[in-house]
């Protein structure tokens, strides 16, 4: 399981600022459902430029909301100027830091706030329009979103990336072209040894397990739950996963296709592609 700070946990079991707001007169969208992670930040901002208030819905694991959470609180009161400074390293340090893998969460919540911004301003939101080549199919990462997550956050190994933006975080086709990537930005003198370097090595069973736990928890049963199921990890054995439904999940006429259309395919996507599914019996 990731190791989470105690804001974090606080954030996440205890959101601020949960929900729409009526008011609002500037909105800002990033994410999709489709890949995993989708942020709607709703501002009010008054006639002087202040924001009054701040609201977030979220979908997406204990980063995600906790990121979304505490983005809310900084927001308020301050300057649309004063909001503009803010980047995702602002949002991870008010939190006691996140764990690497899920740097993308805070990048999420900048590009929200972002857009909500150029939304109220008139202005087009540079921070998530799709720019350049589709690079990362499994999130629908592009090429811009990349480059500039390696220009602001200084970012020198593909696994950095990967971290910040989640491309080549499931089933790693791009990774080739991250390094690439990567190379032009820092330049190719520097960058050589660090591409030689991203080789994909077989997943450990342990790394496996804990990898497997965590996307169940944090991303599936979450998910289940909305629409009254459940789901519980029964056993691993090598790349099968073995579970049992519960809830309204439980002899449901669809229960083969949660399996392998929404369990099986999030799984593949995000941890390893030759997992499958099975239920227990």
């Amino acid at each position: 399981m990731w190791e989470y700070t105690d804001k974090v946990r606080d954030h996440f079991l205890n959101p601020r600022n949960v929900g729409s707001l009526d008011d609002a007169n500037a909105v800002g969208e990033v994410g999709s459902l489709a890949c995993g992670d989708a942020l709607k930040l709703s501002l009010k901002i008054n006639d002087a430029g202040v924001i009054e208030d701040a609201r977030f819905q979220t979908f997406g694991c204990a980063s995600a909301i906790a990121s979304s959470s505490v983005l809310t609180e900084l927001l308020k009161g301050k300057t649309i100027e004063e909001a503009r400074a803010l980047t995702n390293k602002d949002i991870a340090d008010d939190l006691g830091g996140l764990p690497k893998e899920k740097m993308h969460c805070s990048v999420m919540g900048q590009e929200a706030l972002e857009a909500a911004l150029a939304n109220y301003l008139g202005e087009k939101a540079p921070a998530h329009e799709p720019e350049g080549e589709l690079v990362c199919k499994c999130f629908g990462i592009y090429d811009g979103q990349i480059r500039r997550a390696i220009r602001e956050n200084k970012l020198t190994t593909v696994e950095e990336v990967t971290d910040f933006t989640k491309a080549g975080g499931g089933c790693g086709d791009c990774l080739e072209k991250l390094a690439g990537i990567l190379a032009e930005e820092l330049g190719q003198a520097a960058a050589r040894p660090l591409v030689e370097l991203q080789v994909k090595r077989p997943m450990t069973n342990i790394e496996r397990m804990k990898l497997v736990t965590t996307v169940m928890e944090e991303e599936i049963r979450p998910n289940l739950k909305k629409d009254g199921g459940d789901i519980e990890l029964v056993d691993i054995d090598g790349t099968t996963v073995f579970v049992s439904l519960r809830g309204a999940c439980k002899g449901c006429p669809s229960s083969n296709v949660t399996l392998t259309e929404f369990v099986q395919k999030r799984l593949q996507e995000l941890v390893e592609p030759g997992i499958t599914v099975k239920e227990a019996k």
